[in-house]
């Protein structure tokens, strides 16, 4: 073809730009008041919320938590560490989880409070009478609302003169939620997907990688712990999660005995970290792991969104440690080490206030790997890993040369030097051998490249040595 005159031709970068994980996500696993919402889509769907009020809107929130979990975690992240986004999974389900009743109520001016709680309105049946012929029609003759006790309030329209009313009614079961329910499972006649097997589903909807798995008061049944740890090690086959659980403080009731509950019980692994006991902010309750992860999200935000720093010797929002049944624990110090010393995450009330304390996995001390033993190590690197596969992946499918080589080392060297930079890691480089990629596995259409890295462990252990110096009596002449 002839041409006459300058040309330009755009040819593709050289060096692609990093696609870096959400580094600290939770999802959280729970049961929520979902009779409190403005809808009940949320049952076994995951739902993201970056504000109380969307949380609340969508999955209702109650101050029991003990029946309605996940409402724990929405005042840990949005009251007290004022922490976003955070992704939730509601598994109680108003169309099973549920029960018939009904009640006579008092009827005074105009109104009529329901003493059961759980009510699902769009089940409310009100008759005058038990046999009235017809049922008093919602909008017309009374409305529903709920008051700040979370009961069930019948305002009259109509007939506001009568003394009681009829109620028939479904109401929820926060109560029969069990293990079984948390982990799920997947129904192939239907193609849905329930409780834990929802993680899978968090990157394809919202194209944000977990970070952190949690599910309050659930994780201590150690079928429902292992089954987190699972899922964890491998989302969508290729991502990693860290898991935050608890020790069943009703069984180890005592700090020694939670080192062998922590063992007969299996929460021993590299992507975990049990903790024990419970803390409280005066009558509130938190289970240890909420507040844990809530702690990590703070850290890393302050870190510019890099999750290096350890959240140990950080502050909580609480004023005491406690059993599940509220009895007050105490720990010094040297008890504390000691839970450390057993890859157990307690809280220290030593200096500075009440903090997380303890910087090691359920792996330790049985396994002392560096990126296996430290949590802020183990989280790092999950994200590392992340990282590398969304930057990556682009390139699956291109041809096999050196070009292609050449861009990958380039570019992910480039953002090792930027995360040395910025103190994220004391180094990191990628290398493309010979060694790692014989000819047989080139013709396959398989490239290996070797990726290494160093994240800073926490100093939690630093020793002043002090020693006594009479040269200075010198200075008296």
């Amino acid at each position: 073809m002839f041409r006459h005159g300058s040309r330009v031709t755009e040819i593709p970068t050289s060096i692609s730009v990093p696609v870096e994980a959400s580094s600290t996500l939770p999802v959280v696993f729970g049961t929520a008041p979902i009779h409190l919402a403005a809808t009940t889509e949320y049952v076994n769907e995951p739902f993201i919320a970056y504000s109380w009020e969307e949380a609340v809107t969508a999955l209702g929130y109650s101050d029991d938590w003990e029946k309605y979990t996940l409402c724990e975690m929405m005042d840990a992240a949005f009251r007290q560490f004022n922490v976003a986004p955070i992704v939730f999974v509601n598994v109680l389900d108003p169309a099973v989880h549920k029960t018939s009743g009904n009640e006579v109520v008092a009827v005074t001016k105009g109104k009529a409070i329901v003493t059961k709680e759980g009510i699902l309105k769009d089940s409310v049946v009100v008759k005058l009478t038990d046999s009235a012929p017809e049922n008093l029609v919602k909008d017309i003759d009374y409305i529903l609302s709920y008051n700040e006790e979370e009961k069930l309030v019948i305002a009259l329209i109509t007939n506001t003169t009568v003394e009681s009313l009829h109620i028939e009614f479904e109401k929820l079961t926060p109560e029969v939620i069990d293990g079984d329910d948390i982990i799920g499972g997947y129904n192939i006649e239907s193609g849905k997907r329930k409780g834990l097997e929802l993680l899978n589903a968090i990157f394809p909807k919202f194209r944000l990688v977990p970070a952190q798995v949690l599910a309050p008061k659930f994780s201590t049944l150690p079928g429902v712990a292992a089954v987190m740890k699972a899922k964890a090690s491998a989302v969508n086959s290729y991502f990693r999660a860290f898991v935050w659980n608890d020790i069943d403080t009703t069984v180890a009731n005592h700090y020694q005995k939670a080192n062998e509950w922590k063992n007969q019980n299996n929460y021993v692994g590299t992507n975990e970290a049990p903790c024990w006991p419970m803390i409280a902010m005066d009558d509130k309750i938190y289970h240890m792991s909420t507040q844990a992860a809530c702690s990590v999200m703070k850290v890393a935000e302050s870190n510019g969104g890099y999750p290096f720093e350890s959240p140990s010797n950080k502050n909580l929002s609480m004023n005491k440690m406690v059993l599940k049944d509220g009895t007050k624990v105490d720990l010094g110090p040297d008890q504390a080490e000691l839970l450390n010393s057993q890859g157990i995450v307690s809280a220290l009330n030593f200096m500075g206030g009440w903090v997380l304390w303890g910087n090691c996995t359920g792996a330790f001390p049985t396994n002392t790997d560096v990126k296996d033993m430290f949590i802020p190590v183990r989280i790092t690197h999950n994200w590392i890993a992340n990282s590398i596969i969304l930057t990556t992946w682009s390139k699956v499918d291109k041809p096999v040369n050196r070009s292609l080589i050449d861009n990958i080392i380039d570019t992910m060297n480039n953002w090792f030097n930027g995360l040395h930079n910025r103190n994220v890691v004391l180094g990191g480089r990628v290398v493309f051998r010979k060694s790692d990629n014989p000819t047989t596995s080139l013709l396959a259409g398989k490239l290996r490249l070797r990726y290494f890295v160093a994240e800073p462990v926490p100093a939690q252990d630093i020793e002043n040595l002090l020693e006594f110096d009479p040269s200075y009596y010198n200075s008296l002449f």
